[in-house]
Formats: structure tokens, sequence, C-alpha cells
């Protein structure tokens, strides 16, 4: 409540600032001298004597002692050379020095805590000056509103005005964008101010016009704002239209301005244009007596007058009036800065100009052809304040315009009244002191009690003075007030007071606004920090007499007293109470005492005992004058502590009560005892060890402070407790009834005392359910005994007055417990529900029965609606604790894991009648089960219910424990025993669709794990309900596959070959590898579809009536009708997935079998790595058919294909052989001859490449005898010749084969008799003995063309025994056939 320093805005790189700025100047540091990288002042011993700038000059003597006194550490800083601007907005700061500059821009960034804070960081440095010679004298940042509708009242940019020494006014955008120059006057620009409009606070106040003003050392320019305002967003506007077309220059509208010559004083230095004023009639009469003698005539009308206030020497201060009208406003022509196409004419009729993209002679010519300047308008002093030692130095206008502070050259501080021209309050001992105001409203809540609450806030008023010789920031009260605030900050930093805000504001546009300016921040340049001063309203009411400020005091005394945690209570009590009754004004009262009871430091008993004294002495007052609110607050907060105590003192009472037995609980033991080792082996599931913190144990006893919190008074004195969050709840009710609960507190003692202190039983009920769900592990350790409270604690909450309703017919749903049912219900907690509603449906049924015994009623008509509902309730929770049970078992190590899925009996029923089954299958998901695995379990289950079929569920669920001991695998268990709980939810075709759903949903957010959409086609393949397997595999191409795929396809065709790894990913999301994972479930998918289809339309279609009765075993299949469980009928949610399975519309099957013939491409391209260009292998039918919606009717192709065509197609089926071939080749079985290995049945080495090969080329009109020739050339090839053997017996021309494979016998030979590197004397010998034709043949052969040509001699003989037999005698190459016959057989007999 006093004022602060707050930091707000913190400069990066000032070091780079500095640099710049003194570039020049930077000498090499002395040897010796140790300097930090980051210090940001350094030795200026050599440019000190250039100091002497316009804002802060000083005389030589007082300069010298200056220096003189100075230390090494504390020599002036580099900022007070340089002209500092900030923007009223706090998102620009420009820092100049001669002709260069410097613009820091706001920006947002993270500090190493998280927190995020504003810094302003360089956007631009760059060279100001044009002309030669000529440095920045002065700089103001305006911000400029926005003209759009939406705007709150943000600037739309700022503009950055810089005066220089030759005269020039420049304007710039925040990027260093020169938008126009203007020449005003031929005399250096000694200070820019600027005027923006301000909401007029009383109706009486002129309304003031924007302006900026420029002073010269013996005139002042005043622009008009509006018209600079048009001006500059012109300007903008073209600049940014030139840099992006280069369009031609538009004329913006010229800029008003007036220009005063100020006559009659000998130096000026600053000035402030104080706006329109009109005088009143006896100040006219003075005036016109004064001026014009005893003679002299008066107006009827006081004319309107702008006000200057000048400062500098001869006199001190100058006071100067200007009648409106008596000067016409001058007319200046913009020159814009897209001056390119700018001729000379352009420049000698404009009063400014630019100088982009000119070449020297240009400039020449510019620089004889100054603008005209127009001469001013003289405006002599009308009065001032003559003092001719003293020399002004700066002037500071308030932002109500009335008064004015003034700093000069003996360092005084004088506060001018501009009215009446007077000096009415001045300080001393302040040298180069740097001015701002405040101006702070009246907080909202200050006049609530005031009689003219009704009248506008007031503000106050505050001046801020910086005094750097001393390094202190001081705060005044005006006029006469006294210093409310003061801080060391340091003797280098800088005031910076803009005294204006957002220009091209109305009283129109700012409507609604929140202008967020700073009023006077302090830039420390040591640390970067900017900081702002922040002044309560209140201290300028602060004078001794104040009964308000006393309070105020007192209430910050008390605030401290709280806070020191090592104060003993009864010194705590005697100080607060002390402070309390001292403090009068009651809303300050009620405050303060509002911060003792939320106090965590204060016992109970000081808490008591202080609101008690406090209520007394108010109930001595005279009840007139006693705050009725005050009085209801402290009365409330007794009752509260009093009931506070109370709960305390039973809860830690010795006596307690022992529990009656209670007729109605008859048989819970039985009930108890059946569920009793499902509970156990859900408490050994939720009892994992887990990390919590001591203050959030629900052990720890609840503190006064939040008991106070929770609870409060109605106007009939009743209590009610106010929901906050869930643990503030749980907090409450854990001190209210878990004692009784545990059997530590007397149970109908608390109950009375609750029921006294008036709080609702509905409340009541619903904290204690909520903390017995809540320690559900603690309730798990004692059953019987825990049950036995609650259920104590249940008949006395529902005895209570107002609990269940009199009128209450027992054939309708009782309130009081459906608020039981909703809780249990709602909770996650399925095994303290589910005793809770044991418990409640006993004590229900009592409470139906003594009702009908007293009503004389037969207990047939009582027993109805309620018992139902009670029992329904009941079942449903059996069945969620034992899901329940089987979700919390944890995932095996490596599996998918996260948290185990939490179930209630209204989660399950807002699934929908799909529900259960997706609750189970996102466990299958998370324990890693595999679909053969889940099969198993399931057929088990179905075993199991064939041989138990005629029991009782409820002894099954019993003797399933019992059972499942002997079965080691407690997963199956479980799985089976909530399958049996759901036989129909979870029926095998509609867990094996929604675990087929659940893998494809999980594969789609990582398509990287490939394994499972595999899992998932694999639990699509387990469903045998043909009409969901159709719903699910067109459901899971639309929606998630066919768009990855068509990526894929069209990825392939574009890059023409198995795109690699990079390319997959840009463009299909995944890896090349899982690509290829993805393409061959895409296959399975599409044959999955194409099946089943088959099946679906053999049984449905009016044509297939002979196969019907030709094939008895054919049945026609009906649609699966979907049921649910009795007690689950209610499930209201969305459409189960069986459901939209059903709903699916049948598929299109020669398109089906399209897509699946691209998918078998696309995946045979990726394995082999083939180049391909997949789409061209279709022509332009079979292109548009591809990627339609599988259940519409395409145009496909038919008829002969294209020649050039179908050899593309041969060509890229003969390449996947080969790619085949090369996989499967294992050298160590083709080396031995041996019967090669069996080959797997997935990846490039699966042994159905062949076939499918052969299929895609009947489907593909492809010779398939083509194909068997090549596969079996290409075995030999490799050297697997018992494979090759395999698959000739297939082929059908023999002929061609046999050729084929005697140029393959020829190589294998040629090799081994002319390549080899081991060539022995006896193979030259055989060569010698070899025909002459057949030594010519094997000399022509090739044998690189050969994978593998050391193949052992034997398999080659075998294969030229093959040759003779295939060979027809009257071949022609039949007889070479028999020389090869003849060579080999020699060879095996050398060796």
């Amino acid at each position: 409540m006093s004022c602060s320093l707050l930091e707000f805005c913190r400069l990066q790189e000032l070091k780079t600032v500095r640099d710049y700025l003194f570039q020049s100047q930077k000498t090499e540091p002395e040897a010796g001298k140790n300097q930090t990288e980051n210090e940001l002042s350094w030795d200026t011993s050599d440019w000190e004597s250039s100091w002497d700038s316009g804002e802060n000059k000083e005389e030589a003597a007082t300069s010298a002692t200056a220096v003189e006194e100075e230390t090494t550490e504390q020599r002036a800083p580099w900022l007070h050379d340089c002209v500092v601007s900030l923007s009223p907005c706090s998102d620009l700061l420009v820092v100049a020095r001669e002709q260069k500059a410097v613009f820091l821009s706001a920006k947002w960034r993270t500090d190493d805590s998280g927190r995020e804070e504003m810094t302003l960081a360089v956007s631009w440095t760059g060279a100001l000056s044009t002309d030669e010679g000529e440095c920045v004298g002065s700089v103001i940042c305006i911000p400029l509103a926005s003209q759009k509708r939406s705007s709150t009242g943000r600037p739309d940019w700022t503009c950055v005005v810089v005066g220089f020494t030759s005269g020039y006014v420049r304007f710039y955008t925040e990027n260093g964008v020169l938008l126009l120059a203007q020449l005003l006057h031929e005399d250096p620009v000694l200070r820019l101010k600027c005027r923006t409009y301000e909401i007029p606070r009383h109706p009486g106040v002129t309304e003031q016009h924007e302006e900026l003003s420029i002073l010269y050392p013996a005139a002042l320019v005043t622009i008009d704002g509006f018209s600079l305002f048009q001006s500059l967003r012109a300007c903008r506007n073209q600049v940014a239209r030139a840099a992006a077309a280069g369009s031609d220059a538009i004329q913006p509208p010229p800029l008003a301005y007036k220009k005063w010559g100020l006559q009659d004083m000998d130096t000026i230095v600053d000035h402030s244009s104080v706006g329109v004023m009109t005088l009143c009639v006896f100040d006219q009469m003075k005036n016109a007596s004064i001026l014009g003698g005893f003679n002299a005539s008066v107006k009827g009308s006081p004319p309107a007058m702008s006000q200057y206030v000048t400062v500098g020497g001869g006199p001190y201060t100058g006071f100067y009036y200007a009648v409106e009208g008596s000067s016409q406003p001058l007319l200046s022509h913009v020159a814009l800065a897209v001056a390119s196409k700018l001729t000379s004419a352009l420049f000698s009729a404009a009063s400014g100009w630019l100088g982009w993209n000119k070449n020297k002679s240009e400039e020449e010519t510019a620089q004889k052809q100054k603008p005209k300047v127009e001469p001013s308008t003289p405006l002599g002093i009308r009065f001032g304040l003559p003092d001719s030692r003293r020399h002004g130095e700066s002037i500071c206008l308030s932002p109500c315009n009335t008064l004015a502070g003034v700093t000069d050259d003996f360092g005084r501080v004088t506060l001018l009244d501009l009215a009446r021209g007077i000096a009415i309050r001045m300080w001393k001992g302040y040298r180069d002191a740097q001015l701002g105001w405040l101006q702070v409203p009246e907080e909202r809540g200050d006049r609530e009690f005031s009689p003219s609450a009704a009248l506008p806030r007031r503000h106050a008023l505050f001046l801020v003075i910086y005094a750097p010789r001393r390094g202190i920031l001081e705060v005044w009260a005006m006029q006469q007030g006294p210093r409310v605030g003061a801080f060391t900050v340091g003797k280098h930093c800088r005031l910076l007071y803009a005294g204006y805000r957002l220009m091209g504001v109305n009283s129109v546009t700012s409507q609604g606004w929140q202008l967020h300016t700073q009023q006077v921040c302090l830039l420390d340049p040591i640390t970067g920090a900017l900081r702002t001063v922040n002044i309560p309203f209140h201290l300028a009411l602060s004078d001794k007499k104040s009964e308000r400020a006393k309070d105020m005091h007192l209430l910050k005394r008390l605030t401290t007293i709280l806070r020191s945690p090592e104060l003993e209570p009864d010194i705590l009590e005697n100080e607060a109470k002390s402070v309390l009754l001292d403090i009068k004004h009651p809303a300050i009262k009620k405050q303060a005492l509002e911060s003792l009871l939320s106090n965590k430091n204060a016992p109970v008993s000081c808490l008591t005992n202080i609101t008690c004294a406090l209520y007394d002495t108010l109930k001595q007052q005279d009840p007139e004058e006693v705050d009725t609110a005050l009085l209801q607050l402290c009365s409330s907060q007794l009752k509260l502590l009093q009931l506070y105590t109370d709960i305390q003192n039973l809860h830690s009472a010795a006596d307690i009560e022992a529990c009656s037995q209670n007729d109605s609980l008859e048989g819970i033991e039985d009930e108890l005892a059946r569920v009793g080792p499902t509970l156990q082996r859900y408490a050994q599931l939720t009892s994992r060890p887990s990390v919590s913190f001591a203050q959030d144990s629900p052990d720890s006893l609840l503190p006064a402070q939040t008991f106070l919190s929770q609870m409060e008074c109605t106007e009939e004195g009743d209590l009610k407790i106010i929901r906050g969050s869930e643990t503030e709840w749980n907090q409450l009710g854990n001190f209210m009834f878990w004692g009784c609960l545990w059997g530590k507190s007397p149970l109908h003692k608390v109950c009375d005392t609750l029921q006294q202190a008036g709080i609702s039983p509905q409340q009541l009920l619903s904290l204690l359910l909520s903390v017995w769900l809540q320690r559900e592990k603690e309730v798990l350790q004692k059953p019987e005994e825990t049950v036995r409270n609650l259920h104590t604690l249940l008949i006395a909450l529902s005895n209570m007055k107002g609990a269940v309703e009199e009128s209450w017919d027992s054939q309708s749903i009782s309130p009081w417990w459906q608020q039981v049912r909703c809780t249990c219900i709602q909770s996650h907690n399925a095994a303290a529900a589910l005793l809770a509603a044991f418990v409640a449906h006993r004590a229900a049924k009592a409470s139906i029965t003594s009702r009908a015994d007293s009503k004389l009623q037969s207990e047939w008509e009582a027993v109805s609606l309620e018992l139902e509902q009670w029992v329904v309730c009941v079942r449903q929770l059996e069945d969620v604790l034992v899901l329940q049970i089987l979700l919390l078992v944890p995932p095996p190590q490596g599996a998918a894991g996260g948290a185990a899925a939490q179930c209630s009996i209204k989660t399950l029923l807002e699934g929908g009648t799909g529900g259960i089954a997706d609750s189970v299958s996102k466990w299958v998901f998370r324990q890693n089960l595999v679909p053969e695995r889940l099969k198993e379990i399931l057929q088990k289950k179905e075993d199991k219910d064939t041989d138990v079929r005629g029991e009782q569920k409820a002894g099954e669920e019993g003797k399933e424990q019992e059972k499942s001991k002997e079965d080691t695998d407690m997963t199956a268990e479980l799985l089976v025993a909530v399958c049996q709980c759901f036989p129909h939810s979870l029926s095998p075709d509609l867990l094996f669709a929604h675990c087929c759903w659940e893998y494809v949903v999980q594969w789609n957010k990582d398509p990287e794990e490939g394994r499972h959409l595999l899992c998932a086609v694999e639990h699509l393949k387990l469903v045998s309900s043909p009409h969901i397997q159709l719903g699910i595999s067109a459901m899971m191409w639309s929606t998630f596959i066919v768009k990855r795929f068509s990526a894929a396809a069209f990825l392939m065709e574009k890059v023409g070959k198995a795109p690699k790894d990079r390319l997959c990913r840009r463009d299909v999301g995944m890896g090349d590898k899982a690509v290829t994972s993805f393409l061959g479930c895409c296959v399975q998918l599409l044959q999955i579809l194409m099946e089943v289809t088959g099946v679906l339309n053999k049984n449905q279609s009016h044509l297939s009536f002979i196969d019907y009765y030709a094939d008895s075993a054919v049945e026609e299949v009906c649609p699966p009708e979907l049921s649910l469980e009795e007690v689950w009928g209610g499930a209201d949610g969305p459409a189960s997935l069986a459901e939209l399975a059903l709903e699916q519309r049948g598929v299109h099957y020669p398109l089906v079998q399209h897509h699946c013939l691209l998918a078998s491409l696309l995946h045979a391209a990726m394995t082999f790595t083939l180049k391909v260009k997949p789409l061209s292998l279709f022509d332009s039918k079979g292109k548009n058919a591809f990627f339609r919606d599988l259940t519409t009717i395409q145009l496909m192709p038919s008829g002969d294909m294209d020649p050039g065509l179908i050899s593309i197609r041969q060509e890229f089926l003969l390449r996947v052989l080969t790619g085949w071939v090369q996989a499967i080749d294992d050298p160590a079985s083709s080396a031995s001859g041996t019967r090669p290995p069996p080959l797997p049945s997935s990846g490039p080495k699966a042994d159905w490449w062949p076939s499918l090969c052969l299929e895609l080329g009947s489907l593909l009109q492809v010779n398939p005898d083509i194909l068997r020739r090549h596969l079996v050339c290409e075995l030999y090839n490799q050297g697997l010749d018992p494979r090759a053997e395999e698959v000739m017996l297939e082929v059908e021309d023999k002929d061609v084969l046999g050729s084929q494979l005697l140029v393959l016998t020829g190589q294998r030979l040629s090799y081994s008799l002319l390549h080899s590197q081991s060539q022995t004397q006896a193979a030259m010998e055989l060569l010698a003995r070899l025909p002459p034709t057949l030594c010519t043949w094997l000399k022509a052969m090739d044998p690189s063309e050969l994978r593998c040509p050391l193949v052992p001699l034997p398999q080659t003989s075998r294969l030229v025994g093959r040759l003779i037999e295939i060979l027809p005698e009257n071949h022609a190459q039949y007889s070479l056939g028999l020389h090869l016959l003849e060579a080999v057989e020699a060879l095996t007999t050398e060796d």
C-alpha cells in the first residue's frame, strides 16, 4: 500500500548500442585496467570535454568540480551524452548520438524460470543525418492510433521524429525508413514536444487539439496533429506501395503549421505548449487596463488563446499568448520518400525533400535549392519571472495542463501555477534534476461509503524528481503535499517522461479503448532495467489527520505481524486485537478481519478470541452507527469457529460409541464373503506404491482457515458449504467423517453437532460419500467394520430433517437415495462404490419397510421401483468391478504402456453399446496381446460356458475365482471372467472388431509402427461375421488407408522407382521400411474385402439359386443381431462400431480387385527396390478408377490391352521374379546342393511371391509361361538347381526353355574350363579333346552373366541330362546338347 518501483522491461544488447554509437571515440584500454565485456561504462577522459549537449548544460566551474569528485568506478556513463526517447507504449526506444541512432523494439521472451518477460532488443541501427555536419538535437517517438474499428487501443505503428542542428525535422518509421523531411526554420532544433488528445474529466475543461511543437533558439513551430497524422499515414502507405510495386508518387495532404517568432527573451532552451485557454472576465479586464490604459475597450466575449511557456534566461521563465485567428496557418508541401521520379521543379516548390536514389549532380542541385522558409509571425512576451542570475534548464508540463515543473542551474526545482503565472513551490538541492508527472485515478472501491459516490473518479497528481547527483528518485504530492516515496536508484539513470499518449485519437474513436501507456519510466543503463513508479491513490490523502491513511497504516502493520512466523500466539493475539480495534473505517476493518481469518499462522483459539472481542465491541456501539455487513461477518465467523472447535474436540475425544447391531444389515456378511476374493484382487492391483507429499495426505489436519473458506452463513442463519476444488471438498469430508468411518469418533454426536449447525443433510451426504470413495484403500483394509459405520452414518443422516421427504411415496424414486445412486454410478472407485451400494440398498429397504408398516401397506406394494433401481445398480457395479480389475492388470515389460483406464457405470453407459468392448480393446492393445492368444482365451471361455451352462451367475463368479487357481495365467482368467459378465457386449466378433479398430487407430497415430496395422488386419481376419468384417474393412480403408495409399502410389509414379526414406517421410508420413509393411497390409485388407464380398454376393445374388441348391453346405448368411445385457440396456451414447459396420454399403468387387492389383505392384516394387511407374502400367480407364469410393461402380478396363503396355507389365513382373530369386539365395545350400530350407511366410524371401506374380500375370494379360521360363532360368542362374527343377515341371513350351538352358549350361562349362582360377592339366587336356565346334561355342560364351558360376559338377551334369530330356531329337541344337553331355561326363570322371 505504499510507493513501489516495478520493473516491467529489460534492455538487451546495451553493449552493442554503446559500441555502435561511440565507435569513433573508442580508445585502447590502459594497461592493468581489468574491465569485463559486459561492463557498460568506460574511461571517457578523452571525450568528456565534448559533453556540452543542449539537454545537460552546466557551467564550466560546476563541470570541473564534478569531474574531480568522480571516482574511477563512477565516471559519468555514456548514456548522458545521448538523446534518448521512449514511446509512451514502451514498445520502442530510440538512442541517438551525433549522426547515428539505434532503435530498440519490444520482444517477449521466456526467462529461465519459464516466465514471460518483455525485453527491448535492437531492431535497427544507422546514420540519420543526410547533410554534412548536422547532428541529432532532439528525438521523440509518437505512437499512431489504428483506424480499424476492431482496435482496442494498441498503436498501429510508431513514428520517430528527429530534429537536427541544421533545422531539419525528419520523420521515420520504426524500421528506420525515412517518410518525410521538413525545413521549417534555419536554426538548430532545440526541443521537440507533442500533445495528444485527452478525454476531458470535467464538463468545463476545454478540449485540447493534438499538435507537435518544435523549438528553435528564437522561434516556435506548431504543427496541427490531425494534419500531421494524415500526412504520415499517406507517406507510410506510399512507401509501402513503392516498395511493393514501384508505383508513381502521389502527393499527400500538406502540413498545416504556425510559426511564431518569440521576442523579448535573451535565451530560450525549453518550452511547453499549454494549449488553448480562455480568460475569465476579471482577468480580461485586468489585462486590458494594464495593456491599454484607462480608456481601453473590452470585448464582450474573451478571446481563445494558445499559451506557451518558455524557460531560459532574461527572463528566467516567459509566458506567451497567441490569440486564435491572429495568424493564418501556413501550408507546407510534403515531399515523399519514394523520390526516384521527382524533378528539380518539385524540389523548388516543396519545402522539404528526401534523398533516395539520387546521383551526385542531383544532390548538388538540391543543396543549392534549399526549400523556401516561411517568415515567422512575431509574438511578444506577455510577462515572465525575471531573475537575472538564474537560467532555466528544462520545463515539464503536468498531465492536467495547470502546473509545470522547472529546473535551473542553481539546483532548484520550481513549481509553476500556469493559470496565475506564479511560482507556488520550490525545492532546493536538486542539481541536474530530471522531472516527470504521475496522475493516479482513485480506486473503484474508495468511494463506496462516500455520499458523493455518483461523482466522477478523483485523480491525484504527483511530481517525480530524479536527482542524479544523489542517486535518488522522489515522489511528491501536489500541490503542497509531502514526499510520499523515495528510492535509491543509482547515479547514472535517465528519467523518461513522454507527457503524451497516442496520436490520431478523438472523442469518438477512443470510446471503450484501454490505453496501455506508461507515464514515467526510469532507465538504468547499468542493468538495462526499465522501471515504472507505482503510487496508490490514498497517498494523496496522507496528511497527519487523515483517518483513512492511519487505517491503511494499521492494516499494513497487521499484515506484517501476521507474516512473522516465529511470533508467540499470545503476543500475536494481543497485537492483532489492538490493531483491529484501533481501525476506524468499516471497509478496512472488514479487510483486516478477513486477512486475519485467512492467515495460516494464527491458532484457532486466537482467531476465536479476536473475533469475539471485535463482536462485543460492535455490540456495545450504537446500532445505527455499526456497519451491518461487518457485524454479520463477525457473528457468522464466530459460529463457524465454534463448529470447527466442536468437531475437532469430538474427534479427539476418548469415548467411542459401540456400533449397534442393526437388523437391516442382516446378510451383509454373505454379500461380503461372496465378493471378498474379487475385492482382495482389486486391493492388490490398486495398492501399488506411489509418491505423494505429506501436506497432501488425507490424514493431515484441516486448518481452520481452509474450513472457514469453505463455509458460509445464509441469511436464515444456516450454514452452506461452498463447493470448491475436489481436493478441498475431500479435505473437508475427511475432517468431518473419516474418524467416524474408521471407528475413532462418536458417530451420533458428530451427526447431531452438524445437524444443529444447520448444514443441509444433502451436502453432508455428498461429503460422506466423497470421503468413502476417496479413501477406498483404507476401507478395503477393514471392510466389515467400515461398512457397519457407513451404515450407521447413512441411517443417521437420512433421519435428519429435510433428508427424506415426508410426502415421499414408495412407488416413486426418492431424491435422497437417488443422490447416493448417482454418486456410485459416477465413481471410478469400483470397490468402494459397490460396498456403498450394498449398504444403501439395505438402508433404503429398511426405510421403505418401516414406512410401509406405518402406513399399513402390504409389503408387495412397498418393494417396488426404488428397490428395483438398487438391484440394477448393484449388478452393474459388480460387473464394473470385474472389468476394472482387468483394466488394472499392469502391461508386460516393453509394451505400449500408458495409464490404466478408469471406468464407471456412467462412462460405460455414455460410451454407448460398444463402450465396454472399446475399453477391453484398449486394454488388449496395452497388454500387447497377439490375436492368436486372444482367440485361444475366448475359445477357452466358450468351452467353459458349455460346461457350466446351467449355473446361476451369482455363484458362477465366486466359483470361477476358485477354478482359476489351477490356471497359472491370471490375464486369461480375468478376461474370461469379464466376458462372462458381458456375454453380448464382448462376443468374440465384437471384441475382434474393436481390437482391429484400436490397433489401426494407434497405427494412425504412429505410422512407423507397422506391426500395429498388421495386428489390426490379423484381428480383422478373426471376425467370423462377414457383414461386420465387410463394414470394418470398408471403414478402415476409407478412414485411414486410402489417403496414404494414394500418396505412396503418386510418389512412386513421380520418382519412377521405389522412393528413398526421406521422400517417403515427406509424402506418406513414414519411412521406406514402414511404407513396404503398410503396402503389404493394404494387399491383405483388400483381399479380405474381396473374399467377404464374394461370400455375401454368392449368397445374396438373385441368380445364384442353382448354386444354392447344388451345394447344401452353403447357407444364407444373415446379418448378426446386436444385443445387450439386461442390466446394461440403458446405454445411451454414440453408435457402436458394429452398428456402424452393419450400416456400410457393399463394395464393387471389380474395383476392389483393381486396387488390390495396384497394391500388390506397389508392394513388390518397394520390397525389391525396383524402378517402375505403377500408374503407367494401366490405361486411362484404369487410372481414373483408382482411389474412388469402393462402393461406387466405375468404368473398368476391358478387352485386350495395348501390346506396348503388356510388354512393360511383363518386364516389371520378370524383374520381381529376379529380385525374389536373388533374395532367397542361400550360398551354403546352393553350394552343397542339398535340399533347400523352407522359406519364411513374409518379407522378400516369402514363398508366395512366384505364385503372386503368376496370378498378377493372368490379371495383367501377361503370358504366365514366359514368367515360369524366366523363373527357371533365374533359379539356375543363381545356382538354385533343386528349386528350378520343381518349377520346370509346370513350363509348357519346353523347346524355348531348352534353348535358354543350353546357353546357361555352356556358360557354366566355359567358366569351369576357361575362366576358372584353378585350371587343372586334366581340364586343359579335355578341352583339346572336345570337338572344334563345341570348343568355339564354349569360347564364345560369357560366364560373367552368371550370378553363381561356381556350381558343383553333379548339378550341371543333372541339368544337361534334363536338357537332353526336354529337347526333341529334331531340334537344331540337339547335337550340341549331346556334345555337352559327353564333356560333362568326361569332367566328372576326371574329378
